[in-house]
């Protein structure tokens, strides 16, 4: 029963993610394939850049929620387990996002589902790594920096507070791996951002 229901909650997790509101939201809109346009990315960043506030933000929105959603699934199956359900579930969310199978597996980044994830998971280091993030965002409009940084930043809150707030230590291991694979998908960012080439938000790609 136990790997049975693992199977299920990374399942449901993964078709959830693959859900793309970014693709789905400009269909509606303006009868494109967003990842045809702007950046090429399936995101809220580049749906801002496409469509524009309203549905980069209705995008955003979305897209935290099913990180969200997918981490309380895990934890309805598994309310009283050492944590391994939720973390699982929220991470295949991440990579159905990413590569969803909907989609051709063509996804975005899986920064705002990651967010959604982490938030759930580890509500106060994610705070934390977010505050710092949005700084960084306000100050830079580096979209990808923030992003980085959040990803970077909340595994290292998430040890660092581990004890005082009881968070099983799986959910620091998994915001390991999220850390890893966030730079991982932002590399071609990381190399514009040491060139000086990178778009700032407003601008044009």
């Amino acid at each position: 029963m136990f790997v049975f229901g693992l199977i299920v909650v990374i399942l449901i997790g993964y078709l959830l993610g693959s859900l793309s509101f970014s693709y789905i939201i400009a269909k509606k809109v303006k009868k494109v394939d967003i990842r045809q346009h702007g950046s090429g990315n399936a995101g809220a960043t580049n749906t801002l850049r496409v469509l524009g506030l309203g549905p980069a933000l209705c995008v955003l929105g979305l897209d935290v929620l099913k990180g969200i959603v997918a981490v309380w699934i895990g934890l309805a199956f598994a309310p009283g387990e050492t944590g391994l359900y939720p973390a699982l579930a929220g991470f295949a969310a991440i990579l159905g996002h990413n590569w969803p199978v909907y989609y051709g597996f063509r996804g975005g980044k899986g920064v705002a589902t990651t967010i959604g994830v982490l938030a759930t998971l580890v509500f106060f280091p994610a705070l934390f790594a977010g505050i710092i993030a949005i700084g960084s965002i306000v100050f830079t409009r580096f979209v990808s920096l923030g992003s980085i940084l959040f990803a970077v930043l909340t595994p290292i809150f998430t040890f660092l507070f581990l004890d005082y707030y009881q968070y099983p230590v799986i959910y620091g291991y998994l915001a390991i791996v999220v850390a890893l694979l966030s730079i991982w998908r932002h590399r071609t960012n990381i190399k514009r951002l040491l060139s000086g080439t990178e778009s700032k938000i407003g601008q044009k790609s």
